[in-house]
Parts: structure tokens; C-alpha cells; sequence
């Protein structure tokens, strides 16, 4: 016996230790990540795409290890001689160095005169980004009132790349900041922010370790927004469970005067609800799995180990730091001994909520659900059908602004073209159905001395694109095109280029999305059945998160197309949006419905709610302050897919968090009693 109180602090002194050397080993890699991660539409699609069995056909047909990038220079007045000249003698020496072909195109004046356009293809072997770069150097001092920039598929790569590079310092720095902030408040305390804020800076050393091995061995494609999110997610999930340990144990502090007696009963209280939350999030996240586009696929299992290294740090690292600092931790407000058990004589506002709620049950359930309607009202009208890839950013970017002056100039699709490949007999036969569609500017056999080239039986058809290849028009054409060659009997004819990748994938993630979003649903449904052993809540519990998540919907599409002007929203917004609110906001649910359980086990359910209610009010909305906070940070990423995940989760958290839990819920909890837990003995 005389061991045990040595142990008390030796253990959780190990157990720090412990995570001392896994920071130290993993969490490097947090830096590393954007080395293994590619940006590239291409490496998203499944192999049965079409323009996926393109790409591998075209190595007889062209270079296919090289990306376009355009080079596009105007000057309204009209061209002069030295404004060719520049353009040639600044990139030749880039020819045949690292990263570039062995040619570049001359420079091709417009028809106008007031622009010209170089196509420069660049290795995909290396880094496509570092290239570019080297190109924009080198292009950089043009001559007075010439405008010059870089665009096409190689200039967006860069772009995309410098967006994202903001992820490892920016978005970290400005979500930590902003979670310190937050917890600063809640607890008015100079400690425990900073404890808890370590806790999830060591989750996401551990996150990013197993990422970054996965991805570098190839067995999961990261990118950056799944990078993003990683980042995010583990900073949002670690604080917020941290929050509910450490809200029970300042709570047990109070009934209990030793430390370890009251850490002990924390976290045993608070294990089931966590651990709960958690898997429904990592099984929520892995349905993901089921979707047919590699980069919606590998987010499932990135985003799993991002919840599970919050959830172990959160339940491993901080016991052992609050054991040893005690009431420590809170200084100066440290809580005191008290003989009070009530939970009402230490949350006064929110027991002051829960008997308001309790008061009038059914108007409050009524009024809040008509609110939660008006705005779900709006949900069909929200644009999730695709935008081009220009406008994927916010603010202005060269290969954006690029796309444009090519547009005002040449044919838009010009240096990004559509490929057609189809057996030799009906080459000609298929390039004169590719001429007749609307919207092909021109097109013709690939050749060579004059005569087709003929791989393997097969032809290949060159097609440039009256619009820019990365437009939702552009797209359309491709349609188009594949709709007038395969219903050429014998032709076997493939559509693919840019232009198609990007087709096929905006195809593939509305098919992910209605694919998804139920197995989702039951996945959920069939966690919260096993955790509260009832049918009525759980159905009750997920049918107001669905209700949240449309009013959230509804809400941004109404903010999307008008104050912000967002031209729309690629398909797989509404699906991470769905998983990412269904699956964290029912954690909020999860944390009342089981301290309600456990309380209408001993008051009933009436008595439960009320004293559920108060004692998890403040810890609930706090986590989900913190939650709505952290994901808003994502919009530091100035590309128009974050910004909108960001909005749609922190508002959507918000609702879950302030009005779903905090109103609909425990009103109609209240008013349906005890049947509530059917076909639980808490129902009879």
C-alpha cells in the first residue's frame, strides 16, 4: 500500500514522458505533409474513367509525362517587336533545363495583334509548382505597358500549391490562436489553455506521422484540402473533448477534495461519452471509403486518424497533466471543496435555461422547429453542380487573370486540348463528328510525315475548345463530343484531356454524394441505437441534426448567391458538409443525451433533462464555440472550397450547438417523457 502514493504521480509522469518522445518523432511531419501531397485532378479518378483510359492510351500519341503551361502576353495598344522578342529570348534559356521540354512553341500572335501565347510543357516528373515559378522569374521585368502571365493547367498547379502552402503556418497559427483565445475566457486561467492546446499539438504530430507514412508509401492520396481539414478537425476534436474531461473534473473537484479521487471519477464519467463521440465521427468520416473519387476516398481514413489521435491524447496526455497540476490548473479561480452535488448551484444561467424549457416544452419545440424549417426551405437552392477551376480561388491569382486575357484573344481552349481516341477505320469518320459539335473551335488527326499515327490499331483526334478548358461551358462541349462519337458503331471511341478529368470528376462526386450521404445516415443511426440502447431518441437525435444541416443549407445558399457571389459549389461540398455536421454535430447530442441518462436513472426523465441540461450547458456550447472557431480558420486558405466548408460547418456547429441541443431537443425530450428511451426499462 505504502507504493500506491508514488504511483499516483509516477504514472502520469511516464505518461507524459511518453508523449514527450511521440511529439518529438511525429511531430515534424505536421511540415512534411505538403511533400506528399499532389493537387492534381488527374490522380483523384478511378481507373474505369473515361478520361483516365485516355491519359494511358495518349504515350504513343503525345508527351504525356508534360502539363501545358500557357504563357499569355497583351498589350492593348498592339504588339511590337520587342514584346515577341522578349517573350522568346527570356524563356530559351529554360529549354531543356530541369522541368522543361526540349522546345517551346514561338510566340503565337492573335489575330487582333494585341496579345501573343507561348505553350511551354513542363514535367510532371518533378515539381510542376517550382517550375512554373522558375518560368514567372524569368518572365517577370516584360517591357513597359506588356502585360505577361502564366495560365493553363501547369499555372493553376502553382497557384493551387502556393494557396495551400498557407496551411502549415497560417492555418495553424490562426486556429491555436484563436483556440487559446476561447479557452482564455472560458476558464480565466493562464494554465490550462495552454495544457490543453499542447494535448492537441501532440494529436496532431501523432495524425500527421501516420499520414505522412501512409501517403509516402503510397497507400492513401493526400491533397490539400483533406490536408486542411486534418489540421483543423484535429485542433476543433482534441479541444472539444478536452473540454467535457475537464468541466467534469473541475465538477468533481467540488464534491471530492483529493485530486486523484476526482480525476478518477472524471474520467470514467466522461470516457463512454467521448469514446462514443468519437466513433461516430471515425465511422462517419470512413464512409467515405465508399466513394469512387481517391481524394473524397483517402479524406475517410486521414480524417479517422486525425479523431483517434485527439481522442487518445485527449484521454491519455491531459488526465496525466491535470493529475499532477491538480487544482492548479485552473489558478487563479481554483475550484473549492464544496458540500453541494447540485448542479444548479454552480450553473445558475443554464439551469435557468433548463427550467424555462421545461416550463413550455411544446411552444418551444413548435417555434424553433417552424425557424429550423423557414430556413431549410432554402436548401434546394443551393448551387452544387461545379464551377470552373478558375474559380476555385478568391482574390486574384496569375493563372485566373491569365485565362482571361487568353479568352479576350484566342480560342480559350487553346494549349489545353480535348483528346478523342478510336480505332483506325473510323478515324476520319469520328474527326468529322468531333468538327460538327458546337463549341469545338477545330480539330484534327494527330500525324506525322504527313500521315496518321497509328498506335495499336488506334487514332487520336487533337480538339481545341472555342472556351476556356477549365469552364463549366468547355465541359458542356465535352458532352457534346462524347454524345456524337460513341454512337459510332465500331469507332470504341475515348474522350479525355483536361477538360474531361475535369468532367469526370465533378460526375463522379455528385455520384459520391447520393451514394454517401445514406450510408452515412445509418451508420450514425445504428452508433446512437447501440449507445443510449433506445430507438425513439436515437431517431429523434439524427432526424434534428438532418434538420440542422439543411437549415444550414438553405441559409448559405442564400448568402452564397447573393452578399457573398460565390458562382456556385463543386459537388463535394454538400457531402462534406453532411458528414462533418451529421457526424460532429451529433456529438453535442451525445454528450446531453448521455449525462441525461445517467441522471434519469435516479430523478427520472423530467428531472433529468433539467439537471443534464445545466450541467453539460456550458462545457457544450463552449466545445462547440471552439469547433465553429476552428473551422472557420479554414477561409485563411484563399480558395473558395474551404471558404465555403468553413462557413457551413462553424455556422452549422453553431446551430447544432445553440439551438438544437440547447432548445429542440430537450423541449422535445420533455414533452415526449419517459417514452423517449423506448424500448429501454427507462421508458416504463
Amino acid at each position: 500500500m505504502a507504493s500506491t502514493p508514488r504511483l499516483r504521480w509516477l504514472i502520469p509522469a511516464l505518461l507524459l514522458l511518453a508523449w514527450i518522445v511521440i511529439g518529438g518523432i511525429t511531430g515534424p511531419y505536421a511540415g512534411k505533409l505538403s511533400g506528399v501531397a499532389t493537387n492534381d485532378n488527374s490522380a483523384f479518378l478511378p481507373a474505369s474513367a473515361e478520361s483516365t483510359e485516355v491519359n494511358n492510351l495518349l504515350g504513343g500519341f503525345s508527351d504525356t509525362d508534360a502539363v501545358p503551361a500557357i504563357v499569355i502576353a497583351e498589350r492593348p495598344s498592339g504588339l511590337t517587336p520587342q514584346d515577341s522578342a522578349f517573350l522568346a529570348e527570356a524563356t530559351a534559356p529554360l529549354a531543356g533545363t530541369e522541368g522543361f521540354a526540349e522546345r517551346f512553341s514561338p510566340p503565337i500572335p492573335s489575330e487582333d495583334g494585341q496579345a501573343a501565347q507561348m505553350i511551354v510543357p513542363i514535367s510532371t516528373a518533378g515539381e510542376p509548382a517550382d517550375t512554373v515559378e522558375k518560368l514567372r522569374d524569368a518572365l517577370s521585368s516584360p517591357p513597359d505597358g506588356l502585360t505577361v502571365l502564366v495560365t493553363g493547367p501547369a499555372g493553376q498547379i502553382a497557384d493551387l500549391g502556393e494557396a495551400f502552402g498557407g496551411i502549415d503556418g497560417l492555418l495553424l497559427l490562426v486556429a491555436g490562436s484563436v483556440v487559446i483565445l476561447i479557452l482564455i475566457v472560458v476558464y480565466r486561467s493562464p494554465i490550462l489553455p495552454f495544457v490543453v492546446i499542447i494535448s492537441a499539438i501532440f494529436a496532431l504530430g501523432l495524425a500527421s506521422g501516420m499520414v505522412y507514412l501512409l501517403a509516402k508509401n503510397d497507400v492513401l492520396e493526400l491533397n490539400g484540402q483533406s490536408q486542411g481539414i486534418l489540421f483543423i478537425l484535429v485542433f476543433g476534436a482534441a479541444t472539444d473533448y478536452a473540454l467535457l474531461l475537464v468541466a467534469r473534473f473541475r465538477e468533481e473537484l467540488m464534491t471530492l477534495d483529493d485530486k486523484y479521487a476526482a480525476l478518477k471519477a472524471a474520467w470514467r464519467a466522461t470516457i463512454e461519452p467521448v469514446a462514443a463521440s468519437a466513433g461516430t465521427v471515425i465511422l462517419g468520416v470512413l464512409c467515405l471509403l465508399f466513394s469512387d473519387l481517391n481524394s473524397n476516398r483517402s479524406l475517410g481514413p486521414v480524417a479517422a486518424i486525425g479523431i483517434a489521435a485527439s481522442f487518445l491524447a485527449s484521454m491519455t496526455f491531459l488526465p496525466a497533466a491535470l493529475a499532477l497540476l491538480g487544482r492548479t490548473a485552473f489558478w487563479p479561480l481554483r475550484p473549492k471543496h464544496t458540500d453541494s452535488s447540485e448542479p444548479g448551484s454552480t450553473h445558475r444561467f443554464w439551469a435557468g435555461i433548463a427550467e424555462r424549457v421545461a416550463a413550455r416544452p411544446r411552444v418551444i419545440w413548435i417555434v424553433t422547429l417552424v425557424v429550423l424549417l423557414i430556413g431549410a426551405a432554402f436548401a434546394p437552392s443551393f448551387k452544387s453542380d461545379g464551377i470552373a477551376q478558375t474559380d476555385y480561388f478568391l482574390g486574384s491569382v496569375d493563372s485566373v487573370d491569365g485565362a482571361e486575357i487568353q479568352a479576350r484573344h484566342f480560342d480559350a481552349g487553346s494549349g489545353s486540348p480535348t483528346w478523342v481516341i478510336s480505332q483506325q477505320a473510323q478515324g476520319e469518320q469520328v474527326l468529322d463528328a468531333v468538327r460538327g459539335v458546337d463549341g469545338v473551335a477545330n480539330a484534327a488527326l494527330v500525324e506525322q510525315a504527313g500521315q496518321p499515327v497509328v498506335v495499336d490499331g488506334e487514332v487520336a483526334v487533337q480538339a481545341t475548345l472555342v472556351d476556356n478548358a477549365d469552364s463549366l461551358a468547355a465541359q458542356d462541349t465535352v458532352e457534346r463530343i462524347r454524345d456524337a462519337v460513341h454512337s459510332i458503331d465500331g469507332a470504341d471511341a475515348l474522350v479525355g484531356g483536361t477538360t474531361a478529368i475535369d468532367l469526370d470528376t465533378r460526375t463522379t462526386s455528385i455520384h459520391d454524394r447520393n451514394l454517401i450521404i445514406p450510408i452515412v445516415l445509418l451508420v450514425v443511426l445504428a452508433i446512437l441505437m447501440l449507445l443510449l440502447r433506445s430507438i425513439v431518441a436515437p431517431l429523434l437525435l439524427l432526424a434534428t441534426t438532418v434538420l440542422s444541416f439543411a437549415t444550414t443549407l438553405g441559409v448559405s445558399a442564400l448568402l452564397f448567391n447573393g452578399p457573398f457571389g460565390f458562382a456556385g459549389a463543386d459537388p463535394v461540398v454538400p457531402l462534406f458538409a453532411f458528414v462533418f455536421l451529421v457526424a460532429l454535430g451529433i456529438d453535442y447530442n451525445i454528450f446531453l443525451m448521455t449525462r441525461v441518462r445517467e441522471e434519469a436513472k435516479t430523478h427520472g426523465t423530467r428531472d433529468g433533462m433539467i439537471r443534464g441540461l445545466t450541467a453539460t450547458g456550458g462545457v457544450i456550447t463552449s466545445a462547440g464555440v471552439v469547433l465553429a472557431a476552428t473551422f472557420a480558420a479554414l477561409a485563411v486558405i484563399p480558395l473558395l472550397f474551404l471558404a465555403q466548408i468553413a462557413f457551413l460547418v462553424a455556422f452549422g456547429v453553431l446551430i447544432d450547438t445553440l439551438i438544437v441541443r440547447t432548445l429542440l431537443v430537450p423541449a422535445l425530450t420533455l414533452d415526449i417523457g419517459k417514452r423517449v428511451w423506448w424500448p429501454n426499462s427507462l421508458s416504463r
